[in-house]
């Protein structure tokens, strides 16, 4: 991983900038991370700024059912072709940001870690083979889920509602460039203890099928996001605070605080 770039975005003294970071901190650029960033010579320690999530995505798209190992468990069938939702771009929130749990919703709240693709150009009905030269990068999410909303109108699963709330969508802290995603683990660990540990290279899509399936449907623009979905080991944040890191070797580890 030795090409591996990581793009992070932030406030510094009520200013937002973008930068890649090193090991002697974030190496400020100026112009479009996706377009043509230049560095300017400055860099900024990470304690002197407040990390943003690395996009504003103009769409985040959230896979389900995209695991062997999760469809299994599930005895759900494994689908011909990706299974995803819209979560609403609000829902979208930064590392290190405190989640509530909504107003007049007392049930359960799961977290989900997941591996992010994020786009870098836009792309409209790409093939598979072409799709890494529109992925900008990977990046950690959490797909935070109001889980007792989604069924709870048997006409009709609110999956956009139960998984778009206000904060309901960190991601983060890094976009990573330069990097092959199957070859990592993504761990999920709250409170202290590991609850998720599984292989991207167990998806049913890979990153560059999805970004071409998704592409034939609908026009994906820098910036956007892709929730690949997530594998065996969700659960329910119970506390009344809950610390979820989601960790990917390679990519870096996001975490939040629900807060019931």
């Amino acid at each position: 991983m030795a090409n591996v770039t990581r793009w992070v975005r932030f406030r510094h003294h009520a200013e937002i900038g973008f930068g890649q970071l090193t090991p002697s901190g974030i190496s400020v650029h100026d112009g479009d991370m996706f377009g043509d960033p230049r560095p300017t010579g400055q860099t900024l320690a990470l304690d002197n700024v407040e990390l943003l999530a690395p996009t504003q995505p103009s769409k985040v798209i959230a896979l389900w059912n995209n695991f062997h190992a999760l469809a299994e468990k599930l005895k759900s069938p494994e689908p011909a072709e990706p299974l995803y939702l819209l979560k609403a771009p609000t829902s979208v929130t930064a590392p290190g940001a405190v989640i509530r749990r909504p107003l007049g919703y007392d049930g359960k709240t799961t977290y989900e870690g997941e591996l992010g693709i994020v786009i870098g150009k836009s792309c409209t009905a790409v093939a598979p083979e072409h799709a890494d030269a529109f992925i900008f990068g990977y990046t950690c999410t959490n797909d935070v889920t109001a889980a007792d909303i989604l069924n709870r109108d048997p006409t009709f699963p609110q999956w956009a509602r139960a998984k778009g709330f206000d904060g309901y969508g960190p991601f983060g802290p890094v976009i990573a460039s330069g990097l092959d995603p199957a070859r990592l683990m993504v761990r999920t660990i709250l409170n202290g203890v590991e609850r998720q540990n599984y292989p991207i290279a167990d998806m049913i899509f890979s990153a560059q099928t999805l970004v071409s399936k998704i592409s034939h449907d609908m026009t994906l623009l820098p910036g956007d996001l892709i929730c690949c979905g997530t594998s065996i080991g969700v659960g329910v944040m119970k506390e009344p605070v809950n610390t979820v890191t989601v960790a990917i070797d390679g990519i870096g580890e996001l975490t939040n605080e629900f807060r019931q």
